[in-house]
């Protein structure tokens, strides 16, 4: 934990950052190992440049600070929100007079933390802190990648529980409740990196379709979107299946999203950039005559999150190093027709992109795994 906190220090050095704000969730955890969940009382996080820590929060979370490996400047509130601003005030006096730059999350501090900051510091300039933040978990360790394997064969195994069960006539909600039901039997952490994605026919052209009424039909796609978590860490898999005998066209744009997932999946490597592997995946639809049916970038990182950095993105000049984990997700999507996607989650290693799912990335009938 010490090691992570030091980074960081280095981190608000080089950016020229005075401490860094951060309100309940993966960097938090990440810096700390304190669990927060993000409700209407008020936890706050600020890490200064010269090491100190202080954690503003309600008494009734007090006495998870007993686990903390390092010493903490604390102050706490209670159920009276007219008292909060007061606490806050008091708890950062020393520095209320100073004129500072506090990076925050700006995809995760909410105004209730940021307004309660502000008036506490005024002269505090408040700004993206994400250059900062973003490269402690970019590397992930071998722990880490522990724990991330996990998760992928958690919810490996949950899939294939769940495919024994799926019959035509099934709703796209029948079905994803099943996979809930095995996500947890399989082992996963009760968070999951987001609720599952079951499509099917035309739905399957939506590539962030929610689960509906639809009920599975003979000559369909069925797609999946899928995680788990174990100890905070996360997986997320894409697999589509068919449901009887596809057409033509469906066989043909399965098998270019396999090639294109095949392509970045075994192409890239350490030192190639984020654009590299997008181009990889990108090049083979677009030669296969789909280019503009392939609507999103071909990937996202992976950790604590199910969205965060690197992005596998055209143009992106972010080098990929050892450690990084990325999914790597091509597909296409035809319409008011049907949609494939194949997606796998991969660790960069001295030897290439090693894979942590290893499910069939072809697009197989359902009666495969019953």
């Amino acid at each position: 934990m010490q090691k992570r906190l030091n980074y960081l220090i280095q981190n608000l050095e080089k950016y020229q950052l005075d401490a860094i704000a951060l309100n309940p969730g993966p960097s938090l955890n990440h810096l700390t190992g304190l669990d927060f969940h993000l409700m209407e009382r008020p936890v706050v996080a600020v890490f200064w440049a010269d090491g100190a820590v202080q954690i503003i929060l309600p008494e009734l979370e007090r006495a998870k600070l007993a686990r903390l490996p390092f010493e903490v400047r604390v102050s706490t509130f209670g159920d009276v929100v007219e008292t909060w601003q007061s606490v806050y005030t008091q708890a950062l006096e020393s520095a209320s007079k100073d004129t500072l730059r506090i990076g925050i999350e700006p995809t995760r501090l909410r105004y209730l933390e940021l307004n309660l900051l502000q008036t506490a510091l005024p002269n505090a300039n408040f700004e993206d802190g994400s250059a900062c933040i973003a490269p402690l978990r970019l590397r992930k360790d071998a722990s880490e990648l522990a724990k991330m394997k996990r998760a992928a064969e958690i919810a490996q195994n949950a899939l294939l529980e769940t495919l024994k069960t799926v019959r035509p006539g099934q709703s796209e909600k029948q079905i994803a409740a099943e996979l809930m039901v095995q996500l947890y039997r399989a082992g996963s952490d009760p968070e999951l990196p987001f609720s599952p994605i079951v499509s099917s026919g035309p739905n399957t052209a939506n590539p962030h379709a929610s689960p509906t009424d639809r009920l599975l039909g003979e000559g369909d796609f069925l797609l999946i979107d899928w995680g788990a978590g174990f100890e905070h860490y996360f997986s997320d898999i894409t697999r589509t299946f068919s449901c009887g005998e596809p057409n033509a066209e469906m066989r043909k744009i399965a098998e270019l999203v396999r090639q294109a997932n095949e392509a970045a999946r075994l192409g890239g490597k350490a030192g190639m950039t984020c654009g590299d592997i997008d181009h990889l995946a990108r090049d083979v639809i677009t030669k296969g005559g789909y280019g503009e049916r392939f609507t999103h970038r071909t990937g996202h990182g992976l950790g604590m999150e199910a969205h965060e950095a690197p992005w596998i993105v055209g143009g992106s000049p972010v080098v990929l190093e050892e450690g990084m984990v990325f999914t790597i997700e091509p597909g296409i999507y035809l319409e008011g027709f049907a949609g494939v996607r194949i997606e796998d989650d991969v660790v960069v290693t001295t030897d290439g992109l090693l894979s942590l799912t290893d499910l069939p990335r072809e697009v197989l009938p359902l009666e495969t795994f019953c």
